[in-house]
């Protein structure tokens, strides 16, 4: 196997600013997944239907199901 040959090494003011906004990454990941923990919440508790949760398939949001998989998969198709 032909060794990899990377051109560019950050510096340490590059890699500062990367390490940076990886922060910035995981602080937005957080609050989006608050958000949908509260949607999928909100779905159980207004539906009286225990466990709800938007569903991702290959990262993409697939559709809505139930902990306990007491419920038919709703596929995205059928809530577009």
């Amino acid at each position: 196997m032909k060794p990899t040959s990377h051109k560019i090494k950050p510096t340490k003011q590059q890699l500062k600013i990367m390490k940076e906004c990886w922060v910035k990454l995981k602080d937005a990941q957080d609050c989006f997944y608050d958000i949908v923990y509260r949607l999928e919440k909100k779905m159980s508790t207004e539906t009286g239907i225990k466990d709800l949760e938007f569903f991702q398939c290959d990262n993409e949001w697939a559709g809505i199901g139930n902990g306990e998989r007491t419920m038919r998969l709703l596929q995205r198709k059928d809530l577009e």
